[in-house]
């Protein structure tokens, strides 16, 4: 339900190509560092999100998604769960089309005023395993 594979789909190949990113930073050993360079590796925009607004990959940071100037497709979510279900409900707030919580991250009651809002939604599941299985 969380990962269904039609919506995984959905979002790598339909939803649009500008991805925020939020928790990137230049920390190379996050998990966030690597997944926004397969990202950018597949065609897509990574737009970094941190509260230090730290230019990642060449491309510039901003601290929140409300600050972002230009439309985001998917909010890519790197933060705990605790923090998450405030995060989905900003990407709603901006107009993105879809909200992807990395593994571990988990919030079902996020989830469903997301899918509520009319956004697709992936929870607990990770783009750069996901984009190798599209083929």
């Amino acid at each position: 339900m969380y990962g269904d594979p039609a919506t995984i789909r959905e979002i790598l190949q339909n939803t649009g190509d500008t991805w925020a990113v939020v928790g990137l930073s230049t920390n190379q050993r996050r998990a966030a560092y690597g997944v926004a360079g397969v990202l950018q590796r597949h065609g897509k925009r990574i737009v970094p999100v941190h509260p230090t607004a730290e230019t990642v990959h060449g491309e510039r940071g901003y601290r929140s998604l409300k600050e972002i100037p230009f439309p985001v497709d998917v909010v890519d979510v790197f933060v705990n769960s605790d923090l998450a279900g405030a995060v989905a409900d900003e990407a709603v707030a901006i107009g993105a089309k879809a909200v992807w919580f990395q593994l571990g991250v988990v919030d079902e009651q996020a989830w469903h005023r997301t899918r509520d809002a009319g956004l697709a939604m992936v929870m607990d599941r990770c783009p750069a395993i996901e984009l190798p299985r599209l083929g």
